[in-house]
């Protein structure tokens, strides 16, 4: 149940009653579980099965604060404060950032939309991920090797951000992420030596998506310039692939579902695109295919397929089997198991790729010992307040 607490505003609002009303809600989510994975590396280059206390699974873990101010004729003052965290051991997430997740403040207008201003989430994550296994139905596990193709941890720093209203089931938006450099133009740096150096870090996204009752359809386009120079999620080292040394990262994407019943279909397709500082460019292409069937409105099951394609400079090939049996003891908590598949092929530069299961290589990291797959499977709890 979420607490809404009257915000008094120093006593102004308490002294004026027929002014506008504000309100703040405090509101969290908490996963918790056992994990098990075989062929984990080990620090010699081996593998061995791991058996761990894993959180932030299904979802990511977080509390926040949401807060809203009538100012009159439909306009409202918006704000939103978010942070993830560890159950396992209290720490912050997002590198320990306080409010790692969002942080931003703004203007919100009936019948037009929302302006607002901080670290927000990118229009591939607001617009595809919801059509994808990683954050309809199974969590983290389902998603890309460290999220490469921006579904879920696309938080963008320095952001001016607008999203649309509802307009009969569309909604669309754009976001500009300013580097906040003196480089202003976001260019590489030469120095006197005349070494190129990495530029400072823009992001441009939008997207659009239509939510018709037991139709949906959402894409995105999400560009990152010098993605090595953002900070929490960049650097991150995929299949071989350092985007450290990425000139830029743009990720396109389109998700749809459909729901008949008690049965619902739905995929997506994303690419995206590495243009390293030299050489030529990788192409990440994954293509998803789910399905969720619910028994009854507390116990639903879902089964996912993901074939993912690294093409250009470096290369491999990964399949994916997820799937997941959950159980809601309430409206606000719920217990689950899942299992998750995972076979490497192909080599990147005579190097043979490696499997990695989950979009953050905390979980688990690249399988070691030379293997070549990876199984998980993990029994979990998650609630809502």
């Amino acid at each position: 149940m979420k607490t809404k607490l009257a915000v008094a505003s120093l006593g102004i609002l308490a002294c004026s009653g027929a002014h506008a009303q504000s309100s703040v809600t405090l509101y969290g989510l908490l996963d918790a579980g056992i994990s098990y994975v075989n062929h984990a590396a080990t620090p010699t280059g081996g593998s061995s099965s791991k058996v761990k206390l894993d959180d932030g699974v299904i979802q990511g873990n977080r509390w926040g604060m949401r807060g809203t101010e009538d100012l009159g004729g439909g306009l409202s003052a918006i704000f939103t404060l978010e942070g993830g965290l560890s159950v396992a051991n209290g720490a912050a997430a997002q590198s320990g950032t306080l409010f790692g997740r969002q942080a931003f403040v703004g203007l919100s207008k009936t019948g037009v939309g929302a302006l607002t201003f901080g670290r927000q989430y990118s229009f591939s994550t607001d617009y595809v991920s919801k059509y994808a296994a990683g954050g309809l139905t199974i969590g983290n596990y389902a998603f890309r090797m460290n999220d490469v193709d921006q579904l879920t941890s696309s938080r963008i720093n320095n952001a001016v951000k607008f999203s649309s209203a509802n307009f009969s089931g569309l909604t669309f938006g754009a976001l500009f992420g300013f580097s906040n450099s003196t480089d202003f133009s976001g260019n590489p740096n030469t120095t006197a030596a005349g070494v190129t150096t990495q530029g400072s870090s823009r992001t441009v996204s939008f997207g659009a998506n239509y939510d018709g009752g037991p139709f949906g359809i959402g894409a995105a386009y999400t560009d990152i310039s010098y993605p090595g120079a953002s900070t929490p999620a960049f650097p991150i080292t995929i299949a071989n692939v350092n985007t450290n040394g990425s000139k830029d990262l743009r990720t396109i994407g389109v998700g749809a579902r459909y729901a008949f019943g008690p049965a619902m279909v739905f995929g997506n397709w994303t690419n995206t695109r590495f243009e390293g500082l030299t050489g030529p460019d990788s192409h990440f292409n994954n293509y998803e295919i789910d399905g969720k069937y619910s028994f009854t409105p507390a116990m639903y099951a879902a089964l996912a397929y993901t074939y993912s394609d690294l093409s250009g400079f470096s290369q491999g090939k990964w399949n994916q089997v997820s799937s997941i049996l959950d159980y809601a003891l309430s409206k606000r908590t719920d217990v689950y198991v899942l299992a998750v598949y995972q076979k490497a092929s192909g080599s990147n530069k005579g190097v043979p790729v490696q499997a990695e299961i989950g979009s953050s290589s905390s979980f688990f990291g690249n399988s070691g010992g030379g293997s070549d797959e990876q199984v998980a499977a993990r029994i979990g709890i998650r609630t809502r307040f």
